[in-house]
């Protein structure tokens, strides 16, 4: 039997691609988040997860700095 830690991945990375997504955890979040769904290809699912994995950062995380790189704050708006 194989003992895990809290956080531990799977052992490589085609095995950490093909887990499924671990649920948001809200400490993490730090303040209002909204969840933003969207389609993608079962082989670009694999590189963005494959991306993150390289980096040592979650998916979501990668994909929040690539969004606000993307499209940074407008100093003008009310948000």
């Amino acid at each position: 039997m194989s003992k895990h830690g809290f956080a531990s991945r799977p052992t490589g990375p085609e095995s950490w691609i093909k887990a499924p997504d671990a649920p948001l955890r809200r400490a993490d979040t730090g303040a209002f988040t909204a969840r933003l769904t969207i389609d993608i290809t079962p082989e670009l699912r694999a590189r963005i997860k494959i991306g993150a994995f390289r980096r040592g950062i979650t998916v979501a995380d990668m994909l929040r700095d690539l969004f606000a790189r993307e499209f940074p704050a407008d100093p003008g708006d009310p948000s």
